[in-house]
């Protein structure tokens, strides 16, 4: 694979079976700030459409999968119920059911399983992209960091990065950009904390090869810099030190609305429902912390991943159990019953079909179509004794 590489593609380091899943996904963000104008938050815009577009069958699946799910809920609970105390006959009932519906539990989460190796590949492509590399105090006055700076020309000082009390806690650093040959099979690149200093042409095709690094600070974003924590759209906490990513505070609403959409409503009788609940808010406050931690180009990324799987999410399951909010029932999204009325499962509704779910005529109001106030018994009789006679 290296040879082929090297050989073919101008690559020059690959280290399996990583860069399997690493290297499309780094070419494939420098091909687009390479094409659109070299603008990076354009590039990573695009870059996770993308992405999300080539995984979109692995997601509907999961979502239908989900959705699924809550069409059964009440019959599960039904289960419950019955069986009360009775953990395997409910297990055994529980699995007849999945069974006959046709339901694999199991499906909504082998993609998010099957993906994790890509995500945390997009992630570490981000942050090559970006050519910043943070180390420790001690890493940056290590032996190994001095011999790697004197083999590897181009390693230039940011800035100082300090905590509260304003002591130096980390450094940053530029990695080169440029390098061929010896540059990129040095022996320091071995060292987990320093393999981001690898330049970034050892890891391009030809045709993407770069001269200068990327420009990562955004004009239409306020001059927001994509390769550093965002300080644009944030407000420091006092006495904290932490920066409350407004970027971060958006990833974090849709996030909400995204794990809410497909969340099953609260059940006092199910024991796992409390858990998804806590989740449900869990999870948002997470991305607020993360970002006032990481790059903001990766909560720009997480803005956009997470309005892609909303709008995936719309498409086959409307507005889901996002409604009601807090108490609020918009116009625009029916109450779940109004919903359920409104899309009746079609079948069959001819006279004397055992299957149909048209409603009896003395069940229907009186006024409707093929309603009346007399009970149905009596013209049914009738008719009977007519044929009789």
């Amino acid at each position: 694979m290296t040879l082929i590489g090297a050989g073919f593609l101008g690559i020059e380091h690959f280290t399996p079976p990583w860069d399997v899943f690493f290297l499309p996904l780094f070419n494939l963000l420098i091909a687009s700030y390479r094409i659109i104008f070299s603008d990076f938050a354009l590039a990573i815009i695009v870059f996770t459409i993308v992405i999300r577009t080539l995984l979109a069958p692995l997601f509907v699946r999961q979502i239908r999968s989900q959705k699924e799910m809550q069409r059964m809920a009440p019959l599960i609970r039904e289960v419950n119920r019955k069986h009360k105390g009775n953990r395997t006959k409910i297990a055994e009932e529980t699995q007849a059911l999945y069974r006959e519906h046709g339901v694999n539990p199991a499906a909504g989460c082998l993609p998010v399983v099957a993906q994790l190796p890509l995500l945390f590949a997009l992630y570490q492509a981000l942050i090559r992209a970006s050519n910043v590399v943070t180390l420790s105090v001690k890493d940056a006055g290590s032996d190994t960091f001095a011999q790697l700076q004197a083999a590897l020309p181009g390693i230039q000082k940011l800035h100082d990065v300090k905590d509260a009390a304003g002591q130096i806690t980390q450094v940053q650093y530029a990695a080169p950009v440029v390098g061929s040959g010896a540059t990129c099979s040095l022996p320091q690149f071995e060292v987990a904390n320093f393999t981001h200093f690898l330049p970034l042409n050892c890891q391009l095709i030809d045709p993407l090869k770069l001269q200068s690094a990327i420009h990562t600070k955004v004009s239409w974003l306020g001059g927001l810099d994509l390769a550093q924590i965002d300080h644009t759209f944030s407000v420091l906490l006092p006495g904290l030190g932490f920066y409350l990513s407004g970027l971060a505070m958006l990833a974090a609403l849709l996030q909400f609305i995204q794990v809410r959409m497909t969340s099953p409503k609260p059940n006092p009788d199910d024991p796992t429902s409390s858990t998804t609940n806590t989740m449900t808010y869990l999870f948002p406050l997470l991305t607020i912390w993360w970002g006032g931690l990481f790059p903001s180009g990766l909560i720009l990324y997480w803005v956009v991943y997470t309005a892609y799987l909303i709008a995936q999410q719309f498409r086959i399951m409307g507005w889901g159990n996002l409604f009601p909010l807090f108490g609020w029932q918009p116009a625009f999204a029916p109450a779940p019953e109004t919903g359920v009325v409104s899309r009746p499962v079609r079948r069959d509704s001819s006279p004397g079909n055992p299957g149909s779910d048209a409603s009896p005529p003395n069940q229907r109001p009186a006024g409707t179509p093929g309603g009346s106030s007399r009970p149905a018994s009596r013209p049914t009789k009738k008719r009977r004794r007519g044929r009789k006679r």
